[in-house]
C-alpha cells in the first residue's frame, strides 16, 4: 500500500485565487442568481431581433467550428473509454486449424531416438486472459487524465458556441451600425443637394459669387465618398457573416435594416461565479487536472510492472476428439518488468510532466484573470456609454438648432455660406457620432455577455 501510494499521482486541489467580493458596479446593472443546473438559453433573444435569432439557429446548426469541437469531444470521450478499459482484464479467443509434415531430418531431442517424418492436422481452441496489476496507479491515472481531457473538450465545445454566437452577433450589430450611418449620409445627402440648388439659384441670380456653390459641391462629393467607404466595410461584414452562418459568400445577403435598438440589461453575479460559468475557465482547470493525473503515470513508471496472463484452451490433432478431457491445455503466470537502468529517461518524463502542469495552472490563472478584467470591462463600458449616448442626443439637438439658425441667416443675407457649411458638416457628424455610440453600446452588450460565460436564463426569460 505505501508503494502504491509513492506511484499514484499527487492529490489534485485547484490553485486558490484571490477573488474579488464585487464588481465595481454603475447603474443600471443588477445583480444576477446564477445556477449552473439551469440551461444558460439562447441569450441574444435579449437583443429582441428576429432576423438575429435565424442567424444564430443557421450558425449553430451548419458551423464547421461547431462541426470540429463536436467531433474532438467524441474522440475524448472514446479516449476516456479506452482508458476505463485498461481496469478490468482482457479476454481473447483464438484458433488455428491447420496441416503439416514435420521434417525427419530436424534437430534430435535425444541421440537415441530417431525422427520420422509426420504429416499430420492441428486444431487449437485457447481463450487467453490478459491483467494489469495496477498496484502503483498507473492505469487509475491514465483513466483520470482521459477523463479529465474529455471534460475539458466538452468545455471546449461550450466554448466555441460561445465564441461563435458571440462573433455572430457582433459582426451582425456591426453591420446594422454602418446601416444607421448610410441612413444618415443619405439623408445629410439629400438635405446638401437641396443646398446645392438654393446655392446654384441664388448665384444665377446674382446674389452670390460661384463660391458658394463650389463649396456646397465639395461638401456633397466628401459624402459621397464616405458612402463607397461605407458600403465595403458592410459589404464585408456581410461576408464575415456567411462564413459564421456555414453559407458561401456569394449566395449570402442581408437587406439594410434602421431602427432604434436599446442594450438589453445583462445580470450579474458576484465575481467567483464567472469560475462556474465561463467555459474557457472551466477547460483551463481540466486541463490542469489531466496534466496533474499525467504525473502519476510518469511516476507509475519508477516500479515494476505486474502482467497476469492466464489462458486455457483445447488442442488434438483431430477435430473428434478436440473436446475429450486429454485435449485440455493451461497455462497461468505472472510477468514482472522492473526498470533498472534508462540514462535518466524516466526522471525526465516525470520532470515533464510536473513542468506541464504549472504550465497548466499559469493558463488557468491567466485566463481567470483575463475574465475578470473583461467582466469589469463591459460593467465600466456599458455604464459609460449609456452616458456617451444621451449626450450624444442632445449634441444632435443642438447641431439642428444652429443648422437652422445659419441657413436663416443666410438666406437673409447677414451671414456667409460657410456657416450653413460649417453646420451641415458638424450635424452630420453628430449624427454619425450617434449611430457609432450606439452599435460600440450593442457590441459592449454582446462582450459582457460572452465575459460572463453566457446567459443564467433560459429561452423564454431570455426573450422577455
Amino acid at each position: 500500500m505505501l508503494l502504491a501510494a509513492c506511484g499514484s499521482a499527487p492529490v489534485y486541489r485547484k490553485p486558490a485565487l484571490d477573488m474579488p467580493a464585487q464588481w465595481k458596479i454603475e447603474e443600471p446593472f443588477r445583480v444576477g442568481t446564477p445556477n449552473d443546473a439551469a440551461p444558460r438559453g439562447p441569450w441574444w433573444k435579449r437583443f429582441g431581433d428576429p432576423q438575429l435569432d435565424a442567424l444564430q439557429e443557421r450558425a449553430l446548426a451548419a458551423s464547421p467550428n461547431l462541426t470540429v469541437a463536436a467531433a474532438r469531444l467524441a474522440q475524448a470521450r472514446a479516449s476516456a473509454n479506452a482508458a476505463n478499459a485498461g481496469l478490468f482484464p482482457q479476454l481473447s479467443l483464438g484458433g488455428r486449424v491447420s496441416r503439416l509434415d514435420i521434417s525427419a531430418n530436424r534437430p534430435l531431442t535425444n541421440y537415441n531416438s530417431q525422427n520420422f517424418s509426420t504429416v499430420q492436422n492441428d486444431f487449437q481452441l485457447t481463450l487467453q486472459a490478459s491483467y494489469e496489476a495496477d498496484l502503483w496507479g498507473r492505469v487509475q491515472s491514465s483513466v483520470e487524465q482521459a477523463r479529465a481531457s474529455a471534460q475539458q473538450s466538452a468545455a471546449d465545445l461550450e466554448n466555441v458556441r460561445l465564441v461563435l454566437t458571440a462573433d455572430l452577433a457582433s459582426a451582425y450589430f456591426n453591420l446594422r451600425q454602418i446601416d444607421i450611418e448610410l441612413d444618415v449620409l443619405a439623408r445629410s445627402i439629400a438635405l446638401q443637394r437641396r443646398s446645392l440648388e438654393l446655392a446654384t439659384a441664388r448665384h444665377d441670380l446674382g446674389a452670390t459669387s460661384g463660391l458658394d456653390r463650389a463649396q456646397q459641391q465639395a461638401l456633397l462629393d466628401t459624402t459621397l465618398v464616405q458612402v463607397d467607404v461605407l458600403r465595403r466595410q458592410r459589404s464585408q461584414l456581410e461576408n464575415a457573416i456567411s462564413t459564421l452562418v456555414g453559407t458561401p459568400a456569394p449566395l449570402f445577403s442581408l437587406a439594410p435594416e434602421v431602427r432604434q435598438r436599446v442594450a438589453p440589461v445583462v445580470p450579474i453575479g458576484i465575481p467567483s461565479d464567472v469560475l462556474e460559468r465561463r467555459p474557457d475557465v472551466a477547460a483551463a482547470e481540466r486541463a490542469m487536472a489531466a496534466a496533474n493525473a499525467q504525473i502519476g503515470v510518469a511516476n507509475a513508471a519508477y516500479y515494476p510492472s505486474v502482467l497476469l496472463n492466464p489462458a486455457l484452451g483445447v488442442d488434438s490433432r483431430r477435430l473428434s476428439t478436440l473436446f475429450s478431457a486429454p485435449s485440455l491445455l493451461w497455462s497461468i503466470g505472472v510477468s514482472i518488468a522492473q526498470p533498472l537502468f534508462d540514462a535518466g529517461r524516466i526522471d525526465a518524463n516525470v520532470d515533464f510532466a510536473r513542468a506541464g502542469y504549472e504550465l497548466t495552472a499559469g493558463n488557468y490563472r491567466r485566463v481567470v484573470l483575463t475574465a475578470m478584467q473583461e467582466v469589469e470591462d463591459g460593467i465600466t463600458g456599458s455604464a459609460a456609454l449609456d452616458r456617451a449616448l444621451a449626450q450624444a442626443q442632445l449634441a444632435i439637438a443642438s447641431a439642428e438648432r444652429v443648422l437652422q439658425l445659419a441657413t436663416d441667416r443666410y438666406e437673409g443675407g447677414v451671414a456667409t455660406y460657410l456657416d450653413v457649411i460649417t453646420a451641415q458638416q458638424s450635424l452630420l457628424n453628430s449624427q454619425r457620432q450617434a449611430a457609432q455610440l450606439l452599435g460600440q453600446r450593442m457590441l459592449v452588450a454582446v462582450f459582457l455577455v460572452k465575459a460572463l460565460g453566457g446567459d443564467w436564463q433560459g429561452s423564454q426569460q431570455a426573450a422577455k
